[in-house]
């Protein structure tokens, strides 16, 4: 499986700390202690930060070798964190309706094909809470570069995909920290919740 040999390496978002625009969530208070759900979570550095800052945290990624690691990562460091190996386009067979107060999304929309958008886009309204949080970070069409992946996305495009099932609170310019150029990945954030 594709995601699997990706995490048999170090990918280039696979970092050894949150990202810092999840860090500034918890910090300021947006991110509140609560059931939360890390989709496409890797490694688990977003979703240890959560636990760590008092959240009841599920994460859930493709790859059986991230969410191994993940394990790991979460043993060593003595935080209870629920990995689990699972498709976010399927949530529905994993999880109950309403079952997370927050999500949050660390660069999977962006690799999300266009006629997933709106199945991942249910999936995630379905498992939150009314007025649960949807954190999304993604990159931007801000971002140069030619290459096809990760997708470059612009607000239009977020706002076309969650604003028939989400209120958007916010989506606004963020970095996406990754060993290629650290803290200098043009993206966005969103904050939305569900209505």
């Amino acid at each position: 499986m594709f995601w699997d040999d990706v995490y048999k390496g170090i990918p280039p978002w696979d970092l050894d700390h949150p990202q810092p625009a999840f860090q500034s969530l918890v910090q300021n208070g947006e991110i509140k202690p609560g059931r939360a759900l890390d989709i496409g979570c890797g490694r688990g550095e977003n979703a240890i930060t959560l636990a760590i800052s008092g959240c009841d945290v599920t994460g859930i990624d493709l790859s059986e070798n991230a969410i191994s690691d993940a394990k790991s990562k979460a043993t060593e460091r003595h935080v209870n964190v629920n990995f689990m190996v699972g498709d976010v386009l399927k949530m529905d067979r994993l999880f109950k309706e309403r079952d997370f107060d927050i999500v949050i999304d660390s660069g999977l929309f962006h690799v999300m094909a266009d006629e997933e958008r709106p199945v991942f886009a249910k999936q995630v309204h379905r498992v939150l809470r009314e007025g649960g949080k949807y954190f999304m970070l993604c990159f931007s069409d801000k971002e140069p570069g030619e290459y096809e992946l990760p997708r470059r996305l612009s607000k239009t495009e977020i706002e076309n995909v969650f604003s028939p099932l989400f209120n958007i609170i916010y989506i606004k310019d963020a970095v996406f920290d990754s060993r290629l150029n650290p803290g200098n990945r043009k993206a966005y954030l969103l904050s939305a919740s569900r209505s």
